[in-house]
């Protein structure tokens, strides 16, 4: 089936375009004034049309933990969201560190037949940190990274190791950065509002310790490393330096990274408990400059989606994590288009074409013979975040009660319309 987007705005690598948009047999045909018969047409007057959003940093939980996600329900929660493309990370049970639960991930992700699932693998058996996973084979059953992500490779020869041998099939290793030892327990960002609450403190050093090494790894070895959701300033002045100096060097953050302080964590609420923690204004400051900049790569969610049991509990013993693919977009577009911080085409390089060159995924940009992976969205329309209305299992966000701009109306995969408000 053909299908035509009529009258939208498009937004492309070039800038903002006032065209039409035809599909067919899964791919942009034209863009452009277009009048085409025997066509489903799509009116988009009053709307932007966009790359599908490539999330990269994303758990789906299953196989292992579905009470907290499956693959069907967070497919759903990632269309509804805009995402077309997900990456979903191995901290599953059993953890992704084998090509038998990547086939499964895969074969799970076409019977569910909504956005497309890439898995990634974990760098080291059981995520143990101790012994190197199966990379090639996993790399047979479609793996694209590999990250052991909720924990740092501690030992740093087995990264050095893990680094050369996922190079040497071409897959890149996404770093949670996290040295363990200094961390000791910390649950939130030490400082005024740790001492304030009571709760143990994680300093930034925990983070930029981690970040230092992979930097030093991939400067050394000369093979490209991604950094995973960065949160602290400091941590951005470590990336945007060793990109002054040519290293290949990627990094990532997330949305609650650019829009919350750690002053929500008064009222001891467990949604607002992520990993890394919630850091200050300045960090919050120096990550959208990060972004300004291009020290930033790409925008993320860490989509932590968790049952309610697991948040319902004291703050030191309750899970980590955000339930976020459903509200990225329009959180990203009010908190960073809407204030002028960045403009619609850049949030869209953000979260389309750098995730896609990141990774080297299709997709990403709309273009004639682009994969058909669009979203049509009314940037105009606003409405108010309920974690209670996802259709993710997680219900867990801190944005609940806040008043967003960006309506997803449409989500199309491979020419394919998977969402429709």
């Amino acid at each position: 089936m053909k299908l035509l987007i009529k009258n939208g705005t498009l937004v492309t690598p070039q800038g903002e375009i006032r065209a039409d948009l035809l599909i067919n047999d899964g791919k942009i045909a034209a863009i452009g004034a277009l009048s085409e018969s025997g066509c489903k047409i799509i009116d988009a007057s009053g709307k932007h049309v966009l790359p599908g959003l490539i999330d990269i940093h994303v758990h789906l939980r299953e196989p292992g933990y579905e009470g907290k996600e499956d693959i069907k329900s967070g497919s759903e929660a990632a269309v509804k969201g805009g995402v077309t493309q997900v990456c979903c990370m191995p901290n599953t049970n059993p953890v992704c560190d084998n090509a038998v639960v990547a086939t499964y991930i895969k074969a799970r992700a076409k019977e569910v037949n909504l956005c497309k699932i890439h898995p990634i693998g974990a760098i080291t058996k059981g995520e143990q940190g101790e012994t190197l996973a199966d990379i090639g084979k996993m790399k047979s059953a479609g793996v694209v990274a590999l990250s052991d992500d909720g924990k740092s490779v501690m030992n740093s020869y087995i990264m050095r190791l893990a680094m050369e041998y996922a190079n040497s099939f071409g897959l890149k290793c996404l770093c949670h950065c996290e040295d363990a030892n200094l961390v000791d327990g910390g649950v939130v960002n030490e400082g005024y509002n740790s001492t304030l609450t009571g709760l143990k403190g994680s300093l930034r050093a925990a983070e930029d310790i981690m970040i230092s090494r992979e930097i030093a790894l991939s400067e050394s070895l000369d093979i490209p490393v991604h950094i995973c959701h960065v949160s602290t300033y400091s941590g951005v002045e470590i990336i945007r330096s060793a990109k002054a100096r040519g290293v290949k060097v990627t990094a990532e953050t997330c949305p609650h990274y650019f829009i919350l302080t750690d002053d929500v964590i008064a009222d001891y609420d467990t949604f607002t408990k992520v990993n890394p923690p919630l850091r200050e204004r300045r960090d919050v400051e120096e990550i959208i400059r990060g972004l300004q900049d291009g020290t930033l790569d790409c925008i993320v969610t860490d989509h932590a989606p968790h049952a309610l049991k697991d948040k319902q509990t004291e703050y030191n013993l309750a899970a980590s994590g955000i339930s976020g693919i459903e509200t990225s977009l329009a959180l990203s577009y009010t908190y960073l288009v809407k204030t002028g911080k960045l403009t619609l085409c850049g949030l869209a390089e953000k979260m389309c074409s750098a995730p896609a060159k990141i990774l080297g995924l299709e997709g990403g940009e709309l273009r004639e013979g682009a994969p058909a992976d669009i979203v049509i969205a009314d940037l105009e329309k606003s409405y108010t975040i309920d974690g209670n209305a996802f259709v993710s299992k997680g219900k867990n966000t801190p944005f609940n009660g806040y008043k967003v701009n960006g309506v997803v109306e449409y989500t199309i995969v491979d020419g394919e319309i998977k969402y429709c408000k």
